[in-house]
């Protein structure tokens, strides 16, 4: 299976709250990353680690697909 194919097919409930969660994370990192106001440099590094495991943690959720029939899956590997 393609990537393409694998981002639009059907996601599990699971991964849908998952990405979600990963969604929000990378905006309180962005938000932290971009406050107006100087931070100190550990509330900065943090915000960057959150946002990068947000982002991740979104990218792999969207990625996640429901199994397939074992049929199919043998069919695509050939």
């Amino acid at each position: 299976m393609n990537v393409i194919k694998r981002a639009k097919s059907p996601t599990p409930n699971f991964f849908k709250v998952l990405r979600n969660i990963g969604l929000v994370l990378a905006a309180v990192g962005g938000t932290i990353l971009t406050a107006p106001i100087t931070l100190p440099a550990a509330v900065i590094t943090v915000g960057g680690y959150v946002a990068v495991a947000g982002g991740v943690l979104s990218a792999v959720s969207q990625l996640t697909t429901k199994e397939e029939h074992p049929q199919n899956a043998e069919h695509d590997n050939q």
